[in-house]
């Protein structure tokens, strides 16, 4: 899986970001689904809020050691669930896609997944919640295409933005590693992968 074998579209260059297009199948792509539903099932989806009190867009669940979360003590890692269960692990299937397209031994701690219905967006932001930033974060998007707007390591300056689309993967890393980053819009019904439509997006990340 994740480009073990086969071909792929040429990497894109997007500020520093790479952008593997069409890096999972259509099978490959239907199998994580099934396995993130298992994800789901253990720790269900749940609507984080800003430390202002107001809800987020997307919802969100986690697998690995530790899940992020928002409410209104802020933003962090928490080893369990807001309902108090543990975290279910990261499945195989989206270890393997950070292993093959970052070449590391070490795997993430943590694998956000958010979804995103219909109206969804989120705000540039910057990952660095994490203790070490020469980690790289890995973005897996299925689903429904979704703008994704990259900036530099400032906030404010010029901005590029690319079209994900369900099997990409994102990778930042080296100066991109901190740059900001967003979800401008979802381009909702552009895909057939979730029965209830919208876009499931993977984070991979090194927290300890």
């Amino acid at each position: 899986m994740g480009g073990t074998s086969g071909t792929h579209d040429a990497a894109l260059d997007i500020r520093g970001v790479r952008v593997l297009p069409g890096w999972l199948d259509a099978d490959e792509q239907a199998a994580l689904v099934a396995r993130l539903r298992d994800v789901a099932r253990e720790a269900p989806f749940f609507r984080p809020e800003t430390p202002r009190g107001k809800p987020m867009s997307v919802r969100m669940t986690a697998a690995g050691r530790y899940g992020w979360v928002s409410d209104r003590r802020g933003y962090r890692y928490e080893p369990r669930h807001p309902s108090g269960v543990p975290w279910p692990p990261i499945p195989d299937e989206v270890l393997a896609v950070w292993r093959a397209v970052t070449g590391l031994d070490r795997a993430p701690d943590c694998c956000l997944v958010n979804w995103y219905g219909e109206g969804a967006r989120m705000g540039l932001h910057q990952d660095r919640d994490e203790a070490d930033f020469a980690w790289p974060v890995v973005s897996v998007s299925l689903g429904d295409a979704a703008l994704f707007r990259v900036g530099g390591t400032e906030r404010g300056g010029r901005t590029a933005s690319v079209w994900l689309r369900s099997g990409d993967v994102a990778v930042l890393e080296g100066e991109s590693r901190l740059a900001f980053h967003g979800i401008d819009r979802i381009r909702h019904g552009s895909s057939s992968l979730l029965q209830q439509g919208g876009r499931i997006n993977l984070t991979l990340r090194v927290v300890d």
